[in-house]
């Protein structure tokens, strides 16, 4: 008796696995499908309640989900190299104020449709940081786009050519992160400058955009139509001196 029932319960064990596949699979949830098992012994040596067992099981369906999910954001953005904040050296370039970017890297400059800007000089860190914060919001569940300011131009250039710049700003208007690198590294002729006049002017109050720049703010070629407006109450900028990293915070006229 003893020896049917443990082939029952083998059977019936056999049988639930099977199911469990076909049906996670179903789902398209592999990390539940390889989770379940792991999570059911656990659930028995500490006796979980079924529905302890089954909020454990969906939420590392959930966790891969989110985490694959970052990981199309980031290879969308299509940033330059893979650099976090928290690789930065701090000590290296002691200019750059930790608890600031501390507190950008809480992202409330993207929330609150807020824009930054990295000045400095060449090998000061400004595209590890703007990077860095893209990256950060990839995994908080942002789109984000990267390109320099010479192929922010081409692109609306292109578009423009072939009569689709509106359709191109409105689509990546839709964007809430546009990183734009090496602003004032190339001049631009007048017509290139008006399209990121009107690309950048788009996103005022809509959405974010952070900007890197070799150049003081007033003197890169590619703002002399954008600098008065994003000058509206600045706050908690520093000093660009030879060798350092300025970083600015611009906030939105109310």
């Amino acid at each position: 008796m003893s020896t049917k029932n443990n082939t029952n319960q083998t059977r019936t064990a056999r049988d639930v696995g099977s199911e469990l596949v076909y049906l996670t699979k179903a789902l398209k949830a592999p990390a539940l499908r390889d989770a379940a098992a792991r999570l059911a012994e656990r659930a028995r040596d500490e006796g979980w309640s079924h529905e302890e067992y089954l909020a454990a099981c969906l939420q590392r369906e959930v966790a891969a989900r989110d985490s694959h999910g970052a990981e199309g954001r980031i290879r969308a953005a299509r940033f330059p190299s893979r650099k976090s904040l928290e690789d930065f050296d701090f000590d290296h370039q002691r200019s750059v104020k930790r608890e600031v970017i501390a507190h950008l890297g809480t992202l409330d400059f993207v929330v609150g449709k807020e824009n930054v800007i990295f000045l400095g000089p060449p090998g000061t860190g400004k595209t590890h940081l703007a990077t860095g914060l893209g990256i950060r919001a990839c995994q908080a569940g942002h789109r984000v786009a990267f390109a320099t300011a010479a192929q922010w131009v081409t692109r609306l250039a292109e578009a423009h050519q072939v009569g689709r710049l509106s359709d191109e700003l409105t689509r990546l208007g839709r964007i809430p992160l546009i990183i734009v690198d090496e602003v004032g590294y190339i001049p631009f002729e007048p017509e290139a400058a008006n399209l990121f006049f009107q690309f950048i002017s788009g996103r005022y109050e809509r959405a974010s955009v952070i900007v890197t720049s070799n150049k003081p703010f007033g003197k890169a070629h590619m703002f002399q139509r954008t600098r008065a407006r994003w000058r509206r109450n600045l706050t908690g900028s520093t000093c660009v001196r030879p060798g350092s990293l300025g970083t600015r915070r611009r906030r939105h006229h109310r």
